[in-house]
């Protein structure tokens, strides 16, 4: 038997009625204020805020997310009425409307989350700013101007010039709205179940009356009377690029604000009692339907609010009714409660809209965009917004979005599969920036609600939208009932899934502090490195540090050594600013708990071969042995250095490696000297060590092994072959050592041969074949995997 969910059942009733009171009581000054910011007639807030709560909630995707007079279009729509008039307003309204239809039929509307949360901050601190610069100058008496930038140059002024009644009006609002949820004892907590924004137009009010003071009022004319649309008046390109505007704005805030709900409602405790995810096509097609009631009826332009949907699921609402209930409220307030509204000073509404303006500008935020070094984004939009207007604001961001981002950007793929174990494994190999968003969101909402999902994450970045995707997706899940894990490239769980969680109480610990560690980048050092191979200033930030103390440039002078000894400052200095703030915590871990690498890895010593490259791993991750040539001594030869079978019993007996793994490469210098030996030769060290590659020399020869291949091809020539060849032959040498051939039987080591192609970049594992070895090509599939 299937139990009803609270959200489809009567049961729910009582909770959707609770909530839908609290919204509403938060919901209509905050229309109303918001109308007086934009110059609109004041009951165009009321209508928008009713026809988002009845005509949004019941056609949108998003159940408890409470639409009403969007706040991010205040700015634009107080433009557009200066420059159209209200009725053409009313008309781009609708126009807009009807663009968030055909978008929504589209199906575009995870498109919108390619925006860099960076930008959509930005964008509101931005309207923020603007709000409260205009709205200050009601709040001191005056008039607000036409700009910002005008509202500053006019400040002083106005300033000047104070109205006292206005001021204590304002004044007292403020106070309240700080205050209120603060309020001590049990007597406080009674209050605080009234909305502060509620008791504080209240407060402002009732000292407004009793002290009979003389201040502009709020004015609800006849709805006879109300302005409805009429034809778009005004040049062509000016009125499309105003409903682009409208659209953009309005269906961008609308989204982020159903996905930010949606982390509201797994959030919350209450498990029982919650709505299925946000259907984002849905509710697209929902503020568009409301948008265009909204404009032919003589509304304010709609969008998803975060300030009310909080409030909503805070409340304890379980289904979309109630927010159709706030709706009805507003409706019944329009007819019945005009005498009580008509109370209300202005001079309120503006201190409540300033207010939020201001909290519109978000130190978390702030912090988030640092942490995940976008801060010039962040900083750019909010002073294009200021400056030119919201659409002009957003082009600035996302123009230097895109060139902050150019270097991080890599082929991302990002692929589904379930498999027989019923698992739905998903692979994101590459860089996770805000570009692959939309696949990334497609591709995990594909993935039913109570399954288990493994998610291996192969790159070596992840910008801040792609973490919050992940983020939240992972909380929505795991509070729907699902299950996942979340893996590196080597399969190992990273910190902050529920399972590593489990095994690791410190990691909890750490996300119960908000540090989100499960999905941020566990190579960050890769993202430093130009194409000399040495760390280079990538950080904006870091490079414009007084801390950073630039090592000395070599002099030319000085020859070879004194340059190279130039290179090595630079590249410390480079490091101890770039590098290490963000392997300072993993490398103190490491201290703290010792190594625990997974296999050994033996490889040539040449400078070509970078081991943590071209195998995507980090400190702590590979037991790393390197020498001329890969050779691997056999116990008991002549002239056998002890270093390597020291290594190998170490690695084995004491780390307990699963796995050992010998590189070569390509143009490997020992294996061409291996050729082009002559007997005779007087011994020096390097050709005493070579003699330990002599019998791979022999192997390559003998007519009773099968030649390595490579994909199935031949190798280009002797020294490939011999390369190949001597990879296959000290895994035989491995095989040889007692504390190899003890694990070998055990069955608990692994032992692999892998050739790398300098040239081509790319790496191999081989593969034994019926009668020869088959050196096979890492595809993207397993690139990064030891395991094959």
């Amino acid at each position: 038997m299937t139990a009803t969910p609270a959200s489809a059942s009567p049961a729910g009733l009582p909770a959707d009625l609770s909530a839908s009171v609290a919204v509403f009581l938060i919901s209509l000054p905050l229309s109303l204020g918001i109308a007086l910011a934009t110059g609109a007639p004041l009951q165009a807030g009321l209508v928008a805020a009713a026809v988002g709560g009845i005509v949004a909630a019941r056609l949108g995707g998003a159940p408890l997310l409470v639409s009403g007079p969007a706040t991010g279009l205040t700015v634009v729509t107080a433009g557009l009425i200066q420059h159209y008039g209200w009725r053409t307003t009313c008309a781009i309204t609708v126009l807009a409307g009807l663009c968030q239809l055909a978008l929504a039929a589209l199906r575009t509307a995870r498109s919108a989350l390619v925006v860099s949360p960076a930008i959509v901050h930005g964008m509101l601190a931005g309207i923020g700013v603007t709000i409260a610069l205009a709205q200050l100058h009601i709040v001191l008496g005056g008039t607000p101007q036409s700009s910002a930038l005008a509202n500053v140059r006019e400040l002083p002024s106005q300033l000047a010039d104070l109205h006292p009644a206005a001021l204590a009006v304002s004044a007292l609002t403020l106070g309240v709205l700080l205050c209120w949820p603060r309020l001590p004892g049990r007597a406080g907590a009674a209050l605080r179940k009234v909305p502060a924004a509620l008791a504080a137009v209240a407060a402002a009010t009732a000292f407004a009356s009793l002290a009979g003071l003389a201040l502009p009022r709020v004015d609800l004319p006849s709805w006879r009377s109300h302005a409805l649309p009429e034809l778009p008046e005004g040049p062509v390109l000016g009125i499309i690029a105003a409903v682009l505007t409208v659209t953009l704005v309005g269906s961008v805030e609308s989204l982020l604000s159903s996905v930010a709900t949606d982390k509201l409602i797994a959030a919350r405790r209450d498990s029982g009692s919650r709505p299925a995810r946000a259907d984002l096509n849905r509710e697209l097609r929902g503020q568009g339907a409301a948008n265009v009631i909204s404009g032919a009826l003589g509304g304010l332009p709609i969008a998803g609010g975060a300030i009310r949907s909080t409030a909503n699921v805070k409340a304890g609402a379980v289904s979309r009714r109630s927010v159709m209930l706030h709706g009805l409220w507003i409706v019944l307030a329009a007819a019945l409660l005009v005498p009580a509204l008509e109370l209300i000073p202005l001079a309120a509404l503006a201190a409540l809209v300033m207010a939020v303006g201001v909290q519109m500008v978000s130190a978390t935020h702030l912090r988030t965009v640092t942490r995940h070094r976008e801060i010039l984004v962040y900083a750019t939009t909010i002073v294009a917004v200021v400056v030119g207007g919201v659409l002009e604001g957003v082009a600035v961001g996302i123009a230097m979005a895109v060139a902050l981002a150019l270097h991080r950007l890599a082929r991302t793929r990002i692929t589904l599969e379930r498999l027989d174990s019923g698992v739905h494994q998903v692979w994101a190999r590459g860089q996770l920036t805000f570009l692959a968003v939309p696949r990334l969101s497609r591709v995990l909402n594909q993935i039913p609600h109570d399954g288990h999902a493994v998610i291996e994450l192969d790159g070596s970045f992840m910008d801040h939208a792609a973490y919050e995707t992940l983020q939240d997706w992972q909380d929505s899940h795991l509070a729907h009932g699902g299950s996942l894990e979340v893996t590196g490239r080597s399969g190992a769980r990273i910190a902050g899934t529920e399972q590593a969680r489990r095994a690791d109480p410190a990691a909890a610990r750490g996300a119960q502090r908000g540090d989100h560690q499960c999905c941020r980048p566990w190579t960050p050092w890769q993202n430093h490195c130009d194409h000399r191979g040495t760390v280079a200033r990538t950080d904006p930030e870091a490079a414009g540090s007084p801390d950073a103390s630039p090592a000395p440039a070599p002099d030319p002078a000085a020859g070879p050594r004194g340059r190279g000894a130039g290179q090595l400052a630079n590249g410390i200095s480079a490091f101890q600013r770039d590098t290490a703030p963000h392997v300072r915590e993993e490398l103190a871990r490491l201290a703290r708990e010792g190594q625990r690498p997974s296999q050994l890895f033996l490889t040539c010593a040449d400078s070509r071969l970078v081991t943590s490259m071209i195998t995507a791993s980090g400190p702590g991750d590979l037991f790393t042995v390197r020498n001329v040539g890969n050779l691997v001594p056999l116990p008991g030869a002549e002239s056998t250095d002890d270093s390597v079978a020291a290594a190998i019993e170490y690695a084995v007996d004491v780390l307990q490696v699963d796995s050992i793994t010998v590189c070569g490469h390509s143009g490997c210098g020992a294996m061409q000297a291996l050729l082009n030996s002559a007997p005779g030769l007087p011994m020096t060290p390097l050709r005493r060590w070579l003699r330990h590659g002599l019998p791979s020399l022999e192997r390559m020869a003998s007519r009773h092994h099968a030649w390595a291949r490579i994909s199935g091809r031949l190798p280009a020539d002797a020294v490939e072959q011999l390369c190949l060849t001597n990879v296959v032959q000290q895994l035989e040498h491995l095989k040889a050592h007692e504390s190899v051939a003890r694990r070998l039987a055990d069955g608990t080591l692994e032992l692999h041969g892998m050739y790398f192609h300098v040239g081509e970049a790319q790496a191999y594992l081989l593969s034994e074949g019926k009668d020869f070895f088959d050196c096979r090509v890492f595809d993207t599939v397993g690139a990064g995997s030891l395991r094959g």
